[in-house]
């Protein structure tokens, strides 16, 4: 279940989130995390949550993927030209920030592994949340103890693609075309987080396993920051985040 803390002013997933596992996913009342990284760390210090160290990727919407071992004292370290990152330290806040692409949050309790992805159409179309259930299992994960949770993305109603883009996708996902694409005002529109949703099912995670997120970014512009419809006045991004305790 996908819940929302009005005193942190992030939702989270109850899939997720206990005593030894934390994770959000922000809104805009935190501020930018892209531009303003102070703004991360001011959640984290204003809310008392501990944690050694904040890691950001460099999002270059690719299907890159980092496992994360701390090299430096400093709080904060970046990963070079990466979309997914995976780690199974302790205190160790993973983030990626977004603003109409889906940012989904994974979690094997029993391998004590955490990971956060960022999916825009090109990760999305290239498969990259399978590729991160994939990394899991490579580090220990079994596909029957993970955990996801898909976070505030543009939805269906507002994310309009051209030919190219819709042709692209369906070349890929022709079974799912019907599903993830639906037809209006003579332009197609994409599904990207039902989309994501899928390839997790296909790669045999079960439905009980996924939280999905049931809000558009570019609709809801009181809690999200949106590409498509701030583009000309704002490039603000929401955060999002894992620790483990």
């Amino acid at each position: 279940m996908i819940l929302y803390d009005s005193n942190l002013k992030i939702f989270s997933s109850s899939l997720i989130n206990d005593k030894n596992f934390f994770s959000g996913f922000g809104t805009r009342q935190l501020g930018d995390g892209k531009r303003h990284v102070d703004n991360i760390f001011k959640f984290l210090n204003d809310n008392e949550i501990s944690y050694k160290k904040v890691v950001i990727p460099e999002q270059i919407h690719s299907v890159n993927i980092g496992f994360f071992k701390s090299k430096a004292i400093d709080r904060l370290e970046k990963v070079d030209e990466t979309d997914g990152i995976l780690t199974n330290e302790q205190g160790i806040v993973l983030t990626v920030v977004t603003a109409d692409c889906c940012p989904i949050i994974f979690v094997d309790k029993d391998a004590k592994l955490v990971g956060i992805s960022h999916q825009g159409w090109r990760g999305s179309v290239k498969r990259l949340v399978q590729k991160m259930i994939e990394k899991m299992i490579d580090r220990g994960a079994k596909i029957e103890s993970i955990r996801v949770a898909i976070g505030p993305a543009i939805g269906e109603c507002c994310y309009d693609v051209d030919d190219d883009r819709y042709f692209e996708f369906k070349e890929e996902f022709d079974g799912y075309s019907d599903k993830i694409f639906h037809h209006r005002k003579e332009r197609w529109h994409l599904n990207l987080a039902l989309l994501n949703y899928l390839l997790l099912l296909e790669k045999g995670l079960k439905k009980d396993q996924i939280d999905f997120f049931p809000f558009c970014t570019r609709c809801d512009k009181d809690r999200f920051f949106s590409f498509r419809r701030d583009k000309d006045k704002d490039l603000s991004e929401m955060f999002s985040f894992i620790i483990k305790y």
